[in-house]
């Protein structure tokens, strides 16, 4: 199994940065893309950024100029860099990684439990 873990959510005022980072352990063979989502209370889940094992990244349109998002394949650890950051930034993020398992061939997804990101004043 694998098991994902956020950390450095928390509270930031509006223009502020918060960098986040997730790391990934279990019985891991190989891990290709990872990335990360967010959602907002009433809203659906959406893309925030992704990047693949050669470090090529997608950012959702909102995020571009803002966000980066960076990874250490020897730690198994993908970051989130986030600046100039808006109340509607607000949400939980969640870390997904795609991998696969040393007991497995099957390529599976895997997501954290979240960590809460609130701007506010």
């Amino acid at each position: 199994q694998v098991q994902l873990v956020e950390s450095g959510g928390g509270l930031v005022q509006p223009g502020g940065s918060l960098r986040l980072s997730c790391a990934a352990s279990g019985s891991i063979f190989s891990i290709n893309a990872m990335g990360w989502y967010r959602q907002a209370p009433g809203k659906e889940r959406e893309l925030v950024a992704t990047i693949t094992s050669g470090a090529s990244t997608n950012y959702a349109d909102s995020m571009k100029g803002r966000f980066t998002i960076s990874r250490d394949n020897a730690k198994n650890t993908v970051y989130l860099q986030m600046n100039s950051l808006k109340p509607e930034d607000t949400a939980v993020y969640y870390c997904r990684a795609e991998g696969v398992l040393t007991t497995s061939f099957y390529v599976g997804n895997y997501w954290g439990k979240g960590t809460l990101v609130t701007v506010s004043l």
